[in-house]
């Protein structure tokens, strides 16, 4: 019933409207995370340690639902894409690091590919399940295209750079100045068009002011994800693998000597 009192003009109260409230289905809230179960249903990820995964993505989960008090530090619209977008990309990396064992050791162009599919694959899935289909959808699924682009290419660039030199700082560096420098490659044409097309009217360091903030949004998501490779040694290996950091071990070399006490043995 709707109330307001409008003094002698009129009543304070309008007609009462009924309304029945239906508690909303959990299951769009609920797929990502069962997509994620099922990958760690997958034969590679059958140990305990790969359930450690759960931990930077709840990271991922808690930062995109923040409490009211930091709602408040940016705009309504751009908060909520930057919001889906953390979430969104959180479920897709976990999917590249559950994922990374088909892909260890791959031609680097096979694995940008896996990286590029997987993490824009989840993040899409988590993008309609948490929105379902609609112009915002649309909105953020751009944005959590560019930047799963952006993450695979930089990701790719960072271990090419690490090959001979793997250190975990070492990668960290490295992975922060591709992220600054894709986005300048992605974001730049656009501020060059919209500078011109508005007769200078729009000030293009301000434009390109948001690659540091996209840079470190990306390397923000990222990051707890590269620091449970960096001390599980399970994932580990898999980012090693993945980014090709080192060369994957040769095998084992069996002398005649060998052979022939293998041969006894056997028989």
């Amino acid at each position: 019933m709707a109330y307001a009192d409008l003094g002698g003009l009129g009543s304070k109260q309008g007609a009462p409207v009924t309304y029945d409230w239906v508690m909303p289905s959990l299951t769009p809230q609920v797929l990502p995370w069962l997509a994620i179960l099922a990958l760690l249903m997958l034969k590679p990820n059958r140990c305990a340690t790969a359930w450690w995964i759960l931990v930077p993505l709840a990271c991922a989960a808690w930062a995109s639902s923040p409490p009211e008090s930091l709602r408040e530090l940016l705009p309504a619209s751009q908060l909520e894409i930057f919001l889906e977008l953390i979430g969104a990309l959180g479920f897709g990396l976990a999917a590249v690091w559950l994922l990374a064992g088909y892909l260890g050791w791959k031609h680097r162009m096979l694995a940008f590919l896996g990286i590029l599919l997987a993490l824009g694959g989840f993040g899409l899935l988590t993008c309609v399940a948490r929105q379902g289909l609609g112009i915002e959808t649309l909105q953020v699924g751009f944005v959590v295209t560019a930047s799963a682009l952006v993450i695979s290419v930089a990701l790719t660039l960072a271990g090419l750079m690490c090959r001979g030199r793997y250190g975990g700082l070492r990668l960290c560096v490295w992975l922060f100045a591709a992220l600054v420098v894709v986005w300048l490659l992605v974001i730049g044409p656009f501020a060059v068009i919209a500078a011109i097309s508005s007769g200078g009217n729009v000030p293009l360091g301000q434009f390109l002011g948001v690659v540091p903030m996209m840079a470190g949004l990306s390397f923000g998501i990222v990051l707890p994800f590269l620091v449970l490779a960096f001390a599980n040694d399970f994932y580990r290996e898999r980012l090693q693998g993945l980014l090709h950091l080192g060369a994957a071990a040769p095998p084992p070399i069996i002398t005649s000597r060998m052979q022939a006490v293998l041969e006894a043995a056997g028989s």
